[in-house]
């Protein structure tokens, strides 16, 4: 996935209302951007660190541009744009890139499913059945570790996709809840107990009912986003 137009640079002076961020460029120029983060981006920015955001051309447009990219207090970089994640997911998926996942015959997107009313993100098409794919972007990391968290906030809804995987699972049907790491120097992810209790037991539940638990890192850049290779989702202590 290629940034077109580029990115541009600025210094972040505050976040705040959860989707709005005011920002100033090198040039002096003072905007309020869209932020797409639902989460609380604990450990992803602070006031004066380095962001790089999309403009856009749109005149209908309300704010001038979306938020896409923040240097991390700790250095890294974090694609904070969450609505990047499906996009990433699915070129991976066409390319090949999630080998547990190839050799689907069709994709779909946004299905609804469940017993709690929910849209699955893609439900993959093999000769011996569906497979339900649920995508979860993670950037939360911690300054002594190279393993990222999810999720940065309580979030009843992640845990509600949890609860509707594990019961696919326990029918006999493909489900798999994958984690694309949207954050640089990451080796492992886990479920941040510490923040979301009820999701990290019901992921330990998904996972003892058979729901297969993924999780690709994604090469970062201020040009481009591509997911790269395999990591490993750690048991919850």
């Amino acid at each position: 996935m290629q940034f077109d137009p580029p990115l541009e640079e600025a210094r972040l002076l505050q976040r705040y209302k959860r989707f709005l961020a005011d920002v100033e460029t090198a040039a002096g120029e003072r905007l309020t951007l869209h932020c797409p983060n639902t989460g609380s981006m604990l450990n992803c920015m602070s006031p004066g660190g380095r962001i790089w955001f999309s403009r856009s051309s749109n005149p209908q447009r309300k704010l001038p541009g979306t938020w896409e990219l923040a240097q991390t207090p700790q250095g890294r970089l974090a694609c904070i744009n969450t609505a990047r994640a499906n996009p990433l997911v699915e070129e991976a998926l066409l390319a090949g890139v999630i080998g547990e996942l190839a050799g689907f015959t069709a994709l779909r997107r946004e299905v609804r499913f469940g017993e709690e009313n929910s849209r699955i993100d893609f439900v993959l098409e093999f000769p011996a059945g569906p497979v339900f794919v649920e995508v979860k972007s993670v950037t939360l990391g911690f300054a002594d570790s190279p393993v990222a968290a999810f999720p940065d906030a309580r979030s009843e809804r992640a845990s509600k996709h949890l609860r509707e995987l594990t019961r696919l699972a326990r029918n006999g049907v493909r489900a798999v809840q994958l984690y694309c790491v949207n954050l640089s120097g990451v080796e492992a992810v886990r479920a941040a107990a510490e923040i979301d209790p009820q999701y990290a037991r019901a992921l330990a539940e998904a996972r003892q009912a058979g729901v297969q638990v993924l999780a690709y890192a994604v090469q970062l850049s201020v040009n481009s986003l591509h997911l790269s290779h395999a990591l490993p989702v750690l048991a919850a202590h």
